[in-house]
């Protein structure tokens, strides 16, 4: 009996250690992280570069609160991170995590819109399938049916597009002609809800966990910069999961060259030493917002000194071993590898994603696009198989959350061919053990 609970009552052993992708249980097991976790660990476990500055940090202080105190970390975290956003983004809000990240740009949104007269100005756009957290600011602008829906009485709800999920719809990803298709929606949607009242629009440059690395076709991310703008809309790069290196980028957007008005970042940022994230922000949208009385906004851990010392260690890593250069290496390789399991297993209806962001899809039929039956439970029993074989990947439901079953394979940016080979080949022995537990699937393989 434990006095902890979480999400749901599926047992997992005790952890005893973790070292790079590794990570053993009280029992001796030893199990890939081949999630980094929830796409933390981006840098592997138990560095001793972040934990000897975290030690060092806790000789000298491990709380200084924001109001009392500037702090050394923070203000080299600061100016680390600014040196890595796009220009014009040089101010940084500090947050323990991915949803006070989010929450943070939609609140530093409303209040440079104030300042600009521009009360009317409250609508943020989203999209479905999205994730952008769990906190009720941020679980408004999240389309995911499951996550959102017992919450909705207690939300100003918010208006969404569809998310551009090309290979769904029949539609080539690589034609320019299906990224202006999805970006349009977004037009439509600002003049249908009237663009003085449209606040903002917020999108993940690749999808994380509700709709499984989903990349944009091509055009979208420039085209959806080009709307916000004629409309005065802000425009904020959810970059919490695609920030940090993970896509071969340190920002994922940076595929796509644009230039956001926010980011918010959290996950990999801190490597999953420190609860750790940020808000990035236009200088011109903080100046405005300090010159009116201040950001309305904050929280108790904001700019933690040994948070921040461990998030400058992590970027150290980051940049010395060119982490973000192996990210796009090995999620070349791990994409191949994929690839070659989608030509084993037709149940695998889709691989997508970049750099070490990778996901693939099951389906019931390749060519339909139609979803595994949904009692199947695919996305949670796949992962518990391949746990059994001793590697951890991360599931959600693809399509809004109530069908579809993709599946997250987003090693630490440390891993090697080797371990990418070991990874897919218990990912192979998972696949073909699920598929022979499924009497329907028994003749697919």
């Amino acid at each position: 009996m434990s006095n902890l609970f979480y999400q749901t009552k599926s047992p997992r052993p005790m952890l005893e250690r973790a070292e790079g992708i590794y990570m053993w249980d009280t029992n001796g097991r030893r199990y890939i992280d081949g999630s980094s976790g929830a796409m933390v660990s981006n840098i592997g476990h138990s560095n001793p570069a972040v934990l000897a500055a975290m030690r060092a940090q806790m000789d000298r202080s491990t709380f200084g609160y924001r109001l009392h105190f500037q702090t050394e970390s923070s203000e080299m975290l600061a100016a680390r991170t600014a040196a890595l956003a796009p220009d014009g983004l040089n101010k940084v809000f500090f947050v323990s995590g991915g949803s006070e990240a989010v929450e943070s740009t939609l609140k530093m949104a409303r209040q440079y819109a104030l300042t600009q007269g521009q009360s009317q100005r409250f609508k943020v756009i989203s999209r479905h399938p999205s994730y952008h957290g769990c906190t009720l600011g941020a679980l408004a602008i999240t389309g995911y049916t499951p996550m959102t829906a017992p919450f909705d009485p207690m939300m100003q709800r918010m208006p969404r597009i569809p998310a551009p999920r090309a290979y769904l719809d029949g539609l080539d990803a690589d034609d320019p002609a299906s990224g202006l298709h999805y970006a349009d929606m977004l037009e439509a949607r600002i003049l249908e809800e009237g663009p003085d009242t449209v606040l903002a629009f917020i999108v993940e440059p690749v999808g994380g966990a509700s709709t499984g690395a989903l990349v944009p076709p091509s055009g979208y991310m420039q085209r959806i910069r080009e709307i916000c703008t004629r409309y005065g809309v802000l425009l904020i790069h959810d970059e919490v999961m695609t920030g940090g290196g993970r896509t071969g980028r340190f920002f994922g957007a940076e595929h796509w060259d644009v230039t956001p008005d926010l980011i918010a970042i959290s996950k990999g940022f801190g490597g999953g030493y420190v609860p750790l994230g940020a808000m990035i922000a236009r200088d011109d949208i903080v100046d405005a917002v300090m010159t009116a009385g201040g950001f309305i906004h904050g929280f108790t851990y904001a700019g933690n000194p040994l948070a921040c010392a461990a998030g400058c260690a992590v970027l150290e890593q980051i940049e010395e071993h060119d982490l973000v250069g192996n990210a796009a290496r090995m999620g070349d390789m791990l994409a191949s590898r994929l690839d070659g399991l989608m030509q084993r297993y037709p149940l695998i209806g889709d691989v997508r994603g970049k750099g070490l962001l990778m996901a693939f899809e099951l389906m019931a039929d390749r060519q339909t696009k139609s979803p595994l039956p949904a009692n199947l439970n695919a996305h949670a029993r796949l992962v518990d198989i391949a746990y059994d074989n001793g590697l951890i990947i991360y599931s959600r439901r693809t399509r809004g959350g109530m069908s579809g079953d993709h599946f997250l394979v987003c090693p630490p940016m440390i891993v090697d061919e080797t371990q990418i080979d070991d990874i897919v080949e218990r990912l192979d022995q998972s696949l073909a053990r699920y598929m022979a537990e499924i009497p329907q699937l028994s003749g697919a393989a």
